[in-house]
């Protein structure tokens, strides 16, 4: 293991991690058959929010990346936006395998007009290194909605119904190979149900034909890092789903 592996490792508080002194670097981030899966029947599931809807019922589904990204820079079609610097598009590979998902911009984000910029971003930075991607190298980042909520709040479920077309267009233009959800606000508003996040995780969704991981907001992680053991295990199930998508498609 090198030094930014150890780096990455403990920054996620899973270091020391013991290998055998013959098991191959990508051993040590290699998933494992038995990651733990909720059962989602035992949660109670009441549709709230916004409903996912194809994207192809909305009129911006029809723009391409410029036309997409211009008419995210003039909307004002919700209050948002009149209590925020700047919208935030979205950053990355437009040909990504990888989309992450996060809720909305903070502050750092709608000063710079890039997601996941603040500490939440280098968290975020740590998971990607963590499995081997890294920021613009088949990897897209967006938000549930492009402008920030005052004083970090979740985006109310008005706002969210205004921008997810948003988001729609963008997956549909990226074609990802797997969206990570980050956290709940971004995995009940693409999967289009209210759930907790604990009943979402370790489970293959879907969206639109695309499959979905479920894992925590890095913010939160921030917050309660004994939970970041929990968000690797979503990481490496993430992985071996994808790696095991790239290996059927030859």
């Amino acid at each position: 293991m090198n030094i930014r592996d150890e780096a990455v490792l403990r920054e996620l508080n899973l270091y020391p991690l013991w290998v055998r002194r013959d098991a191959p670097v990508a051993a040590v981030i290699a998933p494992v058959a038995a990651v733990p899966v909720e059962e989602e029947q035992a949660v109670s599931v009441v549709p709230s929010g916004p409903v996912q809807q194809s994207s192809a019922d909305s009129p911006i589904a029809s723009l391409d990346w410029s036309a997409l990204k211009q008419k995210v820079h003039d909307c004002t079609a919700c209050k948002l936006r009149a209590g925020c610097t700047q919208t935030v598009f979205g950053v990355g590979d437009e040909q990504a395998d990888w989309l992450f998902v996060g809720e909305g911009p903070g502050a750092d984000e709608d000063a710079r007009g890039e997601p996941f910029v603040g500490q939440a971003g280098k968290l975020l930075d740590n998971m990607l290194a963590a499995i081997k991607l890294k920021r613009g190298d088949n990897v897209y980042i967006a938000n549930i909605v492009k402008c920030r909520p005052p004083d970090n709040r979740t985006p109310e479920p008005d706002e969210i119904t205004t921008c997810l077309p948003y988001l729609q267009n963008q997956i549909a233009l990226i074609k990802p190979k797997l969206i990570v959800a980050l956290g709940k606000t971004a995995a009940t508003s693409l999967l289009g149900r209210d759930a907790t996040l604990g009943s979402l995780r370790g489970t293959l969704h879907e969206y639109q034909g695309v499959p979905l991981i479920v894992t925590y907001h890095p913010a939160y992680l921030l917050r309660s890092p004994a939970e970041k053991a929990k968000a690797w295990q979503d990481l490496r199930l993430a992985l071996h789903h994808i790696s095991n998508r790239v290996d059927s498609s030859f």
